[in-house]
């Protein structure tokens, strides 16, 4: 997939099909589009509302529990609502299909499976492909836009269950947040009013956001140790 970026207006649906989204609720604001002017993003009412919908990707989620270590489909089900799905769990059926398409993509490999009763018994390895598409997920930082701590809190929780520097994430969200403020201050200054209330909306939101940041890296190593215990 290499996608979990937010769903971006006249991007259309992000590889590897909806299905794969575990959504957050979507603003009831109206969406009025954006559209991009000589390279540069103009925004309008849709950035912040209609456009500014976060998902947990899930194939992404689960190559990162089987990096960890092969798994079969109810325990990593049973990792994913542990960890990502505590409001809303992860339907059987939507992990085996997920498995099933990083398997035709030659992301996961599936061994043969295993005898005796219960729940499928056929185990799932990530392979080097799936490896690299969950680093690069895993190392871009996701684009700023409101709403977004629902995909942060997944990396960060992955990267401590996998030794990976999560702090560094935390940074380089940290640098791309502030970026993007300074974007939006300057939308702020040069519009009009209708732009600098936007430019408020999401200023006030990403402010939130870098507070969130700075709250998750002072508590790292608090986190890490229940991630460990878990």
């Amino acid at each position: 997939m290499f996608n979990a970026d937010p769903v971006r207006c006249g991007t259309g649906p992000p590889p590897g099909g909806t299905d794969d989204l575990h959504p957050l609720p979507q603003s009831g604001a109206p969406s009025l589009g954006c559209r991009y002017q000589n390279a540069t993003p103009v925004y309008t009412l849709s950035i912040y509302s209609g456009c500014t919908v976060v998902d947990v990707t899930v194939p992404l989620t689960l190559l990162g529990l089987l990096e960890r270590e092969p798994s079969h489909g109810y325990e990593l089900k049973r990792a994913y609502d542990t960890y990502f799905g505590r409001d809303k769990p992860l339907p059987f059926g939507q992990v085996y299909a997920t498995l099933g398409r990083l398997a035709r993509d030659g992301k996961v490999s599936g061994g043969e499976a295993e005898p005796g009763a219960g729940p499928d018994r056929k185990p799932y390895a990530i392979t080097e492909r799936g490896a690299s598409e969950f680093d690069a997920w895993l190392a871009t930082p996701i684009e700023p836009e409101p709403h977004l701590q629902t995909v942060l809190f997944a990396k960060v929780v992955l990267a401590l269950m996998l030794g990976r520097p999560a702090e560094t994430y935390l940074d380089a969200q940290r640098t791309a947040h502030l970026r993007r403020m300074h974007e939006l201050t300057e939308l702020k200054t040069n519009g009009l009013l209708m732009d600098a209330l936007l430019a408020d909306h999401g200023l006030f939101h990403l402010e939130a956001d870098l507070r969130w940041i700075d709250v998750t890296s002072a508590r790292l190593s608090a986190l890490a140790e229940t991630v460990r215990m878990s």
